[in-house]
């Protein structure tokens, strides 16, 4: 099973009533609970007693929602315009896996990046913990760190944004 297949069936199973979904395939076993499992209301569902094989579960995309501008005296005086011209040509650091962000390797630790630090590709730019792993994060692009997309210890999706980097910097 792949990494890609078991996000799809947390997905899944985040999004229906099931509250605890068992795989096991030769010596693979995999188990996943949801926030209403209770081992003395687990009810017995279906069985299969044969491999399984999943299929990539299609979640659709949120819808977008539309954003009220905010007026020029709270935004910092710069104007919807302007922020789009200074995002573009802007590259970013995106989380290659779900999990927990965190900006340093222990909270008595500087920040691995600041807003301001220049980052060569392959630089560690953060952590993100996955199922009781601490990931290093290392950027793959080059450039001065313009913004951090994230508070530290938040959650972060697939693919989400953690960092704005400059290639001009």
């Amino acid at each position: 099973m792949t990494f890609k297949e078991i996000q799809d069936l947390l997905k899944f199973v985040s999004k229906s009533e099931l509250s605890e979904v068992r795989i096991k395939e030769a010596e693979f076993e995999l188990t996943i609970r949801n926030k209403n499992y209770s081992k003395g209301s687990a009810s017995p569902g279906v069985v299969a007693s044969h491999p399984v094989s999943i299929a990539p579960v299609s979640v659709p995309a949120p819808e977008p929602v539309a954003e009220t501008p905010a007026p020029a005296a709270q935004s910092g005086g710069a104007t919807p315009a302007e922020d789009s011209d200074s995002v573009a040509g802007l590259l970013e650091v995106k989380s290659p896996i779900v999990g927990t962000f965190y900006r340093s390797a222990s909270p008595d630790k500087p920040p691995y990046v600041s807003v301001g630090d220049t980052i060569a590709e392959g630089a560690v730019v953060c952590i993100v913990e996955a199922m009781k792993l601490f990931n290093e994060i290392e950027s793959e692009v080059s450039g001065k760190i313009v913004k951090v997309m994230i508070e530290d210890a938040s959650p972060v999706e697939y693919d989400q944004v953690l960092f704005l980097v400059d290639p001009k910097g």
